[in-house]
């Protein structure tokens, strides 16, 4: 696994998720890739990304499947681009946070409930 630097745009979410008291880890290896932002409570994880991944076909099927084997092993994917952190990341921190403090671990039991996944 590669020594992973991250970018200014997740350190600048990780300050802003710190500074609200969110439990994290920052490039976390699942086993398969790193992960920028990982939230272990909530399964979720949280990837800053380039513009190259709302613009490149290939790399958004490449998003989809990795998405996809994460979701299937209970972890939710929130994709975030730079441009977005530039902007708004005390808002998206907001956003972020309050997940983390009003539902831990409950998103996968309301979409089994729901019957939205088997």
């Amino acid at each position: 696994m590669p020594n992973i630097t991250p970018t200014k745009q997740v350190l600048k979410l990780a300050d802003a998720l710190t500074k609200r008291g969110v439990e994290f880890q920052m490039e976390y290896w699942d086993g398969h890739k790193h992960i920028d932002i990982y939230i272990p409570k909530d399964n979720l994880y949280i990837e800053v990304d380039g513009v190259h991944h709302v613009t490149n076909h290939k790399q958004i099927i490449a998003d989809f499947n990795r998405d996809y084997f994460s979701f299937k092993d209970g972890y939710f994917t929130k994709r975030i681009t730079n441009e977005l952190i530039d902007e708004h990341a005390e808002e998206i921190a907001d956003a972020i946070a309050h997940i983390a403090e009003n539902a831990p671990n409950k998103l996968g039991e309301a979409l089994l409930k729901a019957k939205i996944v088997p």
